[in-house]
């Protein structure tokens, strides 16, 4: 996103082309629509009392009978753009993806990285035929989804008859359902994404590239998770910030034309267009990235250094064997012990009671004195 931002240009510039083409396409239809419709002068009449009531009987006799041509515009647009669709946007994502491919390879070669899996193709032209089937299955689940969002709205209806109407279980339901639908919608259309990486990048065709998608979700479900799941919560805070900010110009209406209002929320409405664009090339980026980079994995360790050990010398008598001879801590505490033994139990015999003790008198120890002295 950052380093190829031609990439995320390229991608508003195709995408933002269908889009003025799609609006330019309305505004002339239901202007050709509106010149179809017949007024006559009681109803200009009408329109021109400026009583509500009398307005709404004007507009409902004005559009009276028109339903079938309403009809017939929205089958034939929808039929147009959904032709042009397919045939854009198999044009401009064979040309991203080209761009992502050519950029991932080339950091692969650098880092010396191997491709994952089989070999990669050389820059082979681009699968038209297969992305036209992507892109006409996602045409098909789009319809199918505006199908299921009618029902819902029937079913919606049915919960709330005539003779006991509840509009809040009417809601209800419809919010529920609607939100079914568009979740089944958004699955779908994302698996149908991803599949034209392989469309482009192996040479896969329409079912191929779908089989092939389900093997990746399956081998690298955590990556594809992650990378769904990051710019998805980063999208959604995009959109939270353009609600917020988009508030500031409607808090003018009454200082400012409307014109700068319309123009304020225009230019906000565009940036959150432009920013969601970019986070979607990334996330086809991170996708590319899981396809093509081989999958992570842990360098060895480096052994261990070993510390030399210092020689140790061994005593000959260490060498034969244990000296039972010599004598060792416990011998010389039993020897102790039987010497003090062997002096407590002598006989009394062997102590000589003439000899003078301390406790003797000092008249018992010092000879008798002389008539000389």
């Amino acid at each position: 996103m950052f380093r190829q931002p031609s990439l995320g240009l390229a991608e508003i510039t195709w995408r933002w082309s269908f889009g003025v083409a799609v609006t330019s396409l309305f505004v002339f239809s239901f202007l050709e629509y509106l010149d179809t419709l017949p007024v006559s002068r009681g109803d200009l009449l009408l329109l021109r009392s400026r009583q509500p009531a009398l307005i709404s009987q004007a507009i409902a006799h004005i559009f009276r009978g028109s339903a079938p041509r309403v009809v017939e515009v929205a089958i034939v647009l929808a039929v147009a753009m959904a032709m042009a669709w397919i045939m854009l946007a198999s044009l401009g994502r064979a040309a991203t993806l080209k761009a992502l491919l050519r950029y991932f390879r080339e950091y692969a070669a650098t880092v010396g990285a191997a491709p994952t899996g089989e070999s990669l193709p050389q820059a082979s032209p681009s699968r038209l035929r297969s992305l036209f089937g992507l892109n006409f299955f996602r045409v098909g689940v789009t319809f199918a989804a505006a199908v299921g969002c009618l029902g819902a709205l029937l079913l919606a209806g049915a919960a709330s008859p005539e003779k006991n109407p509840s509009p809040w279980s009417a809601v209800l339901v419809f919010m529920v359902l609607a939100m079914l639908v568009w979740l089944a919608w958004s699955a779908l259309n994302w698996f149908l994404s991803l599949a034209a990486v392989f469309v482009v990048g192996r040479g896969r065709d329409t079912f191929g590239a779908v089989a092939s998608t389900v093997d990746l979700c399956r081998a690298r479900t955590g990556p594809v998770f992650a990378a769904g799941t990051w710019f998805g919560l980063t999208h959604l805070a995009a959109f939270v910030v353009a609600s917020s900010v988009v508030v500031f110009p409607l808090a003018f209406i009454g200082l400012l034309p409307w014109g700068v209002v319309l123009a304020g929320v225009l230019l906000i409405t565009l940036l959150y267009f432009a920013v969601a664009d970019f986070l979607y090339v990334g996330r086809l980026a991170a996708y590319v990235a899981i396809v093509e980079l081989p999958e992570a994995t842990p360098a060895p360790l480096p052994p261990l250094l070993s510390l030399p050990r210092p020689p140790t010398t061994v005593s000959p008598a260490l060498a034969t064997g244990i000296d039972k001879d010599e004598l060792i801590l416990s011998d010389v505490l039993a020897e102790a012990s039987t010497q003090q033994s062997a002096l407590s139990i002598q006989p009394a015999l062997s102590i000589d009671r003439d000899e003078p003790i301390l406790s003797d008198t000092p008249g018992d120890v010092l000879p008798p004195k002389t008539s000389q002295e």
